[in-house]
């Protein structure tokens, strides 16, 4: 995933002064980035990989 083709969107939970991450949403791939560090590392993951993370944040449990 080039991230410097893809629309970062900012989390709708986050404050102009909080710590956050944005993503970007690809074909077979979503991106992660730290949104106070928009030129370092981004994290890559598939689809699948996606769908438990974030059931993950919901449930706060690892189990999903």
């Amino acid at each position: 995933m080039d991230p410097l083709s893809q629309r970062w969107f900012k989390s709708s939970r986050s404050g102009s002064e909080s710590d956050c991450v944005e993503v970007a949403f690809g074909v077979a791939a979503v991106g992660v980035r730290d949104s106070k560090d928009r030129e370092g590392p981004v994290l890559v993951l598939g689809p699948a990989a996606w769908r438990a993370f974030t059931a993950t944040l919901r449930t706060g449990t690892l189990d999903g």
